[in-house]
């Protein structure tokens, strides 16, 4: 616009000479110059709190998901997102050796695969307690192609591991199966389940053991408490028994799997029988053991020394 007032400014009319006129020109440029750098510094910083805006308005409806808050809302609030909460949705999560972060690198990387063939609008990914978050309808083909996408965008780096929850339905639906995926990812790590993916729907004995985490504490106590007397401790032999039970109760194969000889496996077994009363030759003693190890793995016992 500035061409259209040119003629009609008055230091232009007045003009003497083409001195006079050439200073005016330059004032009326820097003043447009500087109308410009407003104008768009004005737009950048709208833009940018308008971003910020979404951001935290996408963060506190995630909050609120997967937290089971405000229920009543999340229906209308869904609908922003792409998701229609009133069917069944299952919730996946992703943990690697660095906490998730909303606009982190693999948090983009995973985004970015969801358009490549799913159906992205039903489809949320998003963080939550440093885990990387799908929410995705309750449809096995959905869901599996989304395991095996992110699998393969995460298998570089060996130490991501998988949760999914079990479906469920309605705006309330979503922090359940958080909540179960979570637990999934919490069991499959702590007992060193084979594999990178586990279902909650695999591991239901293993969450009736930590249901009672109060009961399972005591068991672990009174049952392997006593291993601590071990002259190195109660941790090769914990680890023997583990090995022992995953081997079937073979010893060769228990051997095998923990590099030792068949004598130290039958020597270690023979000790636990010797602190703890219970023998894995006892169908009944050695069920009581196995459910010690694997609650002792749950949560973490004998822990620091």
């Amino acid at each position: 616009a500035t061409w259209l007032a040119w003629p009609s400014l008055p230091g232009v009319r007045a003009a003497a000479d083409a001195d006079v006129l050439r200073r005016v020109g330059e004032a009326v440029f820097r003043a447009a110059d500087a109308t410009i750098t407003a104008v768009t510094e004005g737009y950048e910083e709208a833009q940018r709190w308008s971003l910020r805006q979404e951001e935290s308005f996408r963060r506190e409806f995630v909050d609120d998901l997967l937290e089971g808050r405000n229920v009543e809302t999340l229906v209308g609030r869904a609908e922003r997102y792409g998701l229609r909460l009133a069917g069944s949705y299952v919730v996946i999560v992703a943990a690697g050796p660095q906490p998730s972060v909303d606009g982190g690198p693999m948090t983009r990387q995973v985004e970015s695969i969801i358009g490549l063939g799913l159906a992205s609008r039903d489809v949320l990914v998003t963080t939550k307690d440093g885990l990387l978050v799908c929410i995705a309808p309750d449809v096995r083909r959905t869901v599996d192609e989304f395991v095996a996408r992110v699998m393969e965008t995460l298998r570089p780096n060996g130490a991501w591991r998988v949760g999914i929850g079990r479906p469920q339905r309605g705006p309330g639906g979503a922090v359940h199966s958080f909540e179960q995926a979570r637990q999934a990812l919490h069991i499959g790590r702590r007992l060193q389940l084979p594999g990178h993916v586990y279902r909650a729907a695999d591991l239901l004995v293993y969450q009736v053991l930590i249901r009672d985490r109060t009961a399972l504490a005591d068991l672990v106590e009174v049952v392997l408490e006593p291993l601590r007397k071990a002259r190195t401790g109660p941790g090769a032999l914990l680890e023997t028994l583990s090995a022992y039970f995953a081997a079937n109760r073979v010893a060769t194969a228990t051997a095998r799997e923990l590099h030792v000889g068949v004598r130290t496996v039958t020597y270690r077994l023979d000790r636990v029988e010797e602190l703890t009363g219970y023998s894995v030759h006892d169908p009944q003693q050695s069920f009581t053991l196995q459910v010690a190890v694997l609650g002792a793995h749950l949560l973490g016992w004998p822990g620091d020394p």
